[in-house]
């Protein structure tokens, strides 16, 4: 199965995103909280996919995180949010994102927009 970095703030969520991502199959590269710290683990492992939330920690949010990971490695990102927020949303759709996930979330709808990210992103680049 696909191999998943996590970018969350919060790390009970990110430990909660882990375990879901596990029992539905997948493997978790790393968990971290920042945008820096994101692109520290994508130097050291290519990912098939990143799920990123619009809020980090550090001197950068999720979508400038997402935007430049995008633009330098080519991995499909996926937003996570608890805010919907019209103006922030729109900033996010501007980097293309493979898809979104609204906090709280079902493993189901994990599985399936992750699923269809992948899938997407693979006919895309061949």
């Amino acid at each position: 199965m696909a191999d998943i970095l996590i970018v969350e703030k919060e790390s009970i969520v990110a430990e909660d995103i882990r375990r879901s991502l596990q029992n539905l199959g997948y493997s978790v590269s790393a968990a971290v909280s920042s945008g820096d710290e994101a692109f520290q683990k994508m130097r050291e492992n290519l990912p098939d996919l990143i799920l990123v939330d619009i809020v980090l920690k550090g001197n950068m949010d999720g979508i400038e995180a997402a935007e430049t990971i995008r633009s330098q490695f080519n991995v499909p990102v996926v937003y996570l949010t608890a805010y919907v927020d019209e103006k922030l949303l729109e900033r996010a759709q501007m980097t293309e994102p493979s898809g979104y996930i609204l906090k709280p979330f079902e493993d189901r709808e994990l599985h399936t927009v992750i699923d269809t990210a992948i899938r997407k992103h693979k006919m895309e680049t061949k």
